[in-house]
């Protein structure tokens, strides 16, 4: 199967991108404790995928409430920058190019996970429903548990969050990244400004749609002062259909999901922001989005389109070809094939994803997946 649409460079921002396979972020809670740091075999992990046209970490909370799964690194302590160097130290060794990924959970936290025990913080006071947070229960062990009852922000609180993504992206570029990704997507904390299952505010931040997308724009103008918006990203979940399955997250379903993401994705446009990514639903049968969605992306927003969701080398070479998006990212089979872009290349199968590894542990199902027999790895 020819894939070359895959295999073409392309540019983004400053960066030459030396095909258009994407890393997406990616959680794997496998940060040193305490502290939530990033680790040597982190680096090692990224290291191994640096042959992807760009990679995006797995996502950083910007602050300790921020955290909805135990043994997730963080993004705002001098020792997880430094921690975080070590991994774009070790990208940049191998020609790589790689992106962090901001990240704050809002409601769908838990008490433990807060400091001082507090409760998690939200636009509104409404528990997060269908969803799992994880606490550690002990070394090295925990469980998924029901969030607990958010807090609701006030507007001081939110123009303190607005500082924080700011200076989150700052840190970033401190430790080397080549730019930031805001994590809008999955029900977190700016999904939940934007969603108006999650926001139920009066005030200038909720209501009305483009009230609920007001955090999402006053991010995305303070994040690209700090790093420039070619080189920032952001990241939706635009879902069209639910699921009942109880899982830890994809995110939540607006009543008209077209409208609410293509005027979330005019504030991108308008900001000059380099890349959007879309993350589909990824459940057992989920339909494709629509079509017309797709169509409506691409004639709204000029910059690079990335999707993610179960994609094939196939199907997603086939999206690139219609000239519907211009990059594709694989999620587990990049976990389970550091050398992806060369096995797409060269037709070589693909090892087998250990599914019962991907959350927590050592290197075992992190970096212990081989490169393709008899050959080098990139």
């Amino acid at each position: 199967m020819n894939h070359q649409a895959l295999l073409t460079p392309t540019t983004l921002g400053r960066h030459i991108l030396k095909n258009r396979i994407v890393l997406p972020p990616l959680t794997r809670q496998r940060a040193a404790q305490p502290g939530d740091v990033p680790t040597d075999l982190m680096a090692l992990y990224y290291r191994q995928r640096a042959s992807a046209g760009f990679m995006v970490s797995e996502g950083a909370q910007i602050e300790p409430r921020g955290q909805g799964y135990a043994w997730t690194p963080g993004i705002y302590s001098q020792e997880q920058i430094a921690g975080w160097r070590k991994v774009t130290d070790a990208v940049h060794a191998e020609g790589g190019i790689i992106f962090a990924q901001l990240w704050h959970v809002g409601r769908v936290s838990h008490t433990a996970l807060q400091p001082d025990g507090q409760a998690p913080i939200a636009p509104s006071a409404i528990q997060a429903q269908k969803v799992k947070a994880f606490i550690e229960t002990s070394d090295g062990a925990g469980t998924l548990v029901e969030p607990s009852m958010p807090r609701e922000l006030s507007r001081d609180d939110i123009q303190q969050l607005v500082a924080l993504y700011a200076q989150a992206a700052q840190n970033a570029l401190d430790a080397g990244f080549d730019g930031v990704e805001i994590h809008a997507a999955n029900g977190y904390l700016v999904n939940q400004f934007i969603s108006a299952h999650a926001n139920q505010r009066t005030d200038e931040y909720g209501g009305s749609l483009q009230k609920r997308l007001r955090f999402l724009r006053e991010i995305v103008q303070a994040v690209a002062a700090v790093v420039g918006p070619e080189r920032l990203g952001v990241r939706f979940t635009p879902l069209f259909t639910g699921t009942d399955q109880d899982r830890v997250y994809i995110g939540l379903v607006e009543e008209d999901p077209h409208t609410t993401y293509i005027e979330a994705i005019k504030i991108l446009e308008q900001a000059g922001v380099g890349y959007l990514s879309i993350a589909e639903a990824d459940w057992d049968n989920a339909p494709d989005l629509p079509d017309a969605f797709r169509r409506a992306v691409r004639s709204t927003f000029s910059g690079h389109i990335l999707y993610a969701g179960r994609y094939t080398a196939e199907r997603g070479a086939r999206l690139i070809e219609a000239q519907l998006a211009d990059l594709i990212a694989f999620g587990r089979p990049f976990i389970a094939n550091p050398d992806l872009p060369a096995r797409i290349a060269n037709g070589w199968p693909l090892n087998e994803l250990a599914a019962a590894s991907l959350y927590g542990g050592g290197a075992q199902g992190f970096t212990d997946y081989p490169a393709y027999a008899g050959a080098t790895q990139p």
